[in-house]
């Protein structure tokens, strides 16, 4: 399910799992300036960029109530032709303010909002605290866009599963599970991915439907992993060219651990950008098409297969959604 409906997942050539195009200005742009990317000609310009390199899809991993931009991922979705899952869930709560509604519903309200943004749409005007759409406030102020979400986005943070957390996540994946789509899972440094994927699992959700983000740079302890990926769920790596945390040979050695290890079916990749990423907002940026134009030229001079790459690319990427295998 993209912003401008269901596509066929024959139709879908090189993804990227976890990005960010659009993004106003909220309580994450007061802790890092970067998350901010509210010029829609100039996503507009850095989706052009992907798809002249030869991108075909991306997921914007920005939450409803979270400063997510819904009509400008439609809007750049059909000028660039290129193809937008977005998300419903919550971000790390410290993006939030302190009344914010998330704090305050439950998770049975929060399931049923989560459940309508997957089926009937997306809301659109709910960054605000107060009271923005379950307890009789008007159609007019919050409606319903029409354009679907099609992963749930969670966050896990270094305060890991307290009562407010396991809240969310339980509302979040009762309603990936009632949906039937997967759930994207940021992984912050000093967390427990390990515990989490118990409690994911204590609740229903299949490994098959997991992706657990950024572990690349939030866990450098590499059996745990290696661990996580035996059960089955899906690893997304995202620290390239990110060079403050560590060199794209250090996250090639991360993929050919893993590939060794006989994981290729479980990898993706992304490039999890920011206004400081994208080169239409800073000329010395990598760009949203860095992946091709770079990445995976790098990953085919240390012996990673066009093979293994159509996997990390495309293959798995349909398979975390659909369930599909395919074949050649």
């Amino acid at each position: 399910m993209t912003v401008q409906g269901p596509v066929s997942p024959g139709n879908l050539g090189f993804c990227q799992c976890h990005e960010h195009l659009a993004l106003s200005k909220g309580v994450s742009f007061q802790r890092n300036a970067a998350l901010l990317i509210d010029d829609i000609g100039k996503s507009i310009e850095e989706a052009n960029r992907l798809v002249a390199a030869g991108g075909s899809a991306v997921v914007d991993a920005q939450p409803g109530g979270c400063n997510r931009m819904e009509q400008a991922l439609l809007e750049i979705s059909k000028e660039s032709g290129l193809y937008i899952v977005s998300s419903t869930g919550f971000h790390k709560l410290c993006f939030y303010p302190e009344d914010h509604w998330i704090l305050q519903m439950s998770a049975d309200e929060l399931y049923r909002f989560y459940v309508s943004e997957l089926t009937e749409g997306m809301y659109q005007n709910i960054d605000h605290s107060a009271n923005p759409f379950w307890s009789g406030s008007s159609s007019e102020e919050t409606p319903q866009t029409g354009i679907h979400a099609g992963i749930v986005k969670m966050a896990l943070d270094q305060e890991n599963l307290t009562p407010r957390y396991l809240r969310l996540f339980t509302a979040g994946t009762r309603a990936a599970i009632a949906a039937d789509v997967p759930v994207m899972v940021h992984i912050e440094a000093g967390s427990d991915p390990t515990a989490l994927f118990a409690e994911l699992r204590q609740l229903g959700l299949s490994p098959e439907r997991m992706i657990f983000c950024h572990m690349d740079r939030a866990t450098d302890d590499l059996s745990v992993h290696l661990n996580l990926l035996s059960q089955g769920i899906y690893l997304e790596y995202d620290t390239i060219g990110r060079f403050k945390y560590h060199s794209d040979l250090r996250e090639i050695e991360i993929f050919r651990t893993m590939l060794n290890a006989g994981y290729e079916n479980q990898l993706l990749f992304s490039l999890d950008t920011t206004s400081a990423r994208l080169k239409a907002y800073d000329p010395s940026a990598v760009g949203l098409d860095y992946l091709l134009t770079t990445f995976v030229p790098l990953m085919k001079k240390y012996g990673i297969t066009a093979e293994q790459i159509r996997k990390i690319s495309h293959d798995n990427f349909i398979r975390v959604f659909t369930g599909q295998t395919l074949t050649y």
